[in-house]
């Protein structure tokens, strides 16, 4: 294959990577707090990069993630359990949740968990939530036997569930950050369609489109 072969075949991936910058939602951080099953990574990175959120941070103790972004690209499993979407989604990996929690206070992100009931928190459900009071938003996800920590629930400003309505009261975690996900995502674009500025200043005459025009 020429370079002028190979360069044509990239070029429909990134233009439809160019026309869907306007619809994802900056400043919206997903974090994964010591996930066990490397599939469950992968598959929220998928859920992150289909629904728009921007990036992804992993507290990974165990070093289950490669420190560099661009081996976390190319890297087989991880590209194939994302279903390659790892390609076009930043990951970030952090030593501890307080190495992340700093990170994240440092650049001024406020901290929201999925979590159950916990006493002497906010606690919210899903569609309770108000997700763009915050211009910026780290969304935390928990071990999937364990949940969240105590010290990640306690730097949250609160914890928000989803409710159940069946016998089984439990999602797994990739099911969850994708129903999450869903609900900030489209709150967030449903917000920068409207105002161009916080605290609902800088009113748009006409607001943007939420949704890609479908392909005739």
């Amino acid at each position: 294959m020429t370079t002028e072969q190979a360069i044509e075949r990239k070029r429909p991936a990134r233009q439809r990577a160019d026309q869907l910058r306007d619809f994802r939602c900056k400043n919206l951080i997903v974090v994964i707090e010591e996930p066990e099953n490397p599939r469950n990574i992968g598959t929220i990175i998928r859920n992150v990069n289909a629904l728009g959120a921007e990036k992804v941070y992993v507290v990974d103790p165990r070093h289950v993630l490669s420190d560099d972004w661009q081996d976390l690209r190319s890297e087989p499993k991880l590209s194939k359990l994302s279903v390659s979407a790892v390609k076009w989604t930043f990951v970030k990996r952090f030593d501890s949740t307080d190495e992340c929690l700093a990170h994240l206070a440092k650049n001024r992100f406020m901290s929201v968990s999925t979590s159950p009931h916990v006493k002497g928190k906010t606690n919210k459900f899903l569609h309770e939530v108000d997700f763009t009071e915050h211009a910026k938003l780290a969304v935390w996800f928990g071990n999937e036997a364990r949940g969240l920590s105590d010290l990640a629930v306690e730097h949250s400003q609160m914890c928000i569930s989803i409710p159940m309505f069946g016998m089984i009261e439990s999602l797994n975690l990739a099911t969850s950050s994708g129903i999450v996900l869903y609900e900030a995502t489209k709150q967030r674009r449903e917000y920068a369609s409207k105002y161009r500025l916080r605290d609902h200043r800088g009113e748009r005459a006409t607001p943007l489109p939420t949704v890609m025009a479908r392909d005739e």
